[in-house]
């Protein structure tokens, strides 16, 4: 296994536990959300789902479009988060300035992750045609 395909599966990797960590956290919070605000449990299901899809098409073998898409998920994920504990959603109003809830946190970190992993994944998969070129006007070897 050379250094890129070694990077590149490793990278796919970090991306699917990250996934699957947002699954994690969402599943453990869904019961209750479904209890005190449904819609927002309809919400968690809609992110339980597209992480399990995106971790399908990081499995089949990740493109741009499954990086981007991930860290579009996670920090969606993240926006809502915030809106949540800053000015409540409708009918979830609990949870305003409860930033150190543990199953929180856990959510922030994972998708922080996502986010990074993605982007740093997509940015790297846009510079890759451009060092190939490079290496080929240059006669240097791509690693």
């Amino acid at each position: 296994m050379d250094a890129t395909t070694y990077t590149s599966t490793m990278r796919a990797s970090a991306l699917m536990l990250g996934l699957t960590g947002i699954i994690a956290v969402h599943v453990m919070d869904l019961p209750g959300k479904l209890a005190e605000v449904p819609y927002m449990g309809l919400m968690y299901i809609g992110v339980i789902l597209a992480a399990g899809f995106l971790i399908h098409r990081v499995i089949s073998g990740p493109t741009l479009h499954d990086y981007v898409a991930s860290a579009g998920l996670a920090a969606a994920v993240l926006v809502g988060y915030a809106v949540n504990r800053t000015v409540g959603m409708p009918g979830a109003v609990d949870d305003i300035g409860n930033w150190l809830e543990p199953l929180g946190l856990l959510s922030l970190v994972v998708e922080v992750w996502v986010v990074a992993i993605g982007v740093t994944a997509a940015r790297s998969i846009t510079r890759a045609p451009q060092a190939v070129a490079t290496a080929v006007r240059t006669r240097v070897p791509v690693s």
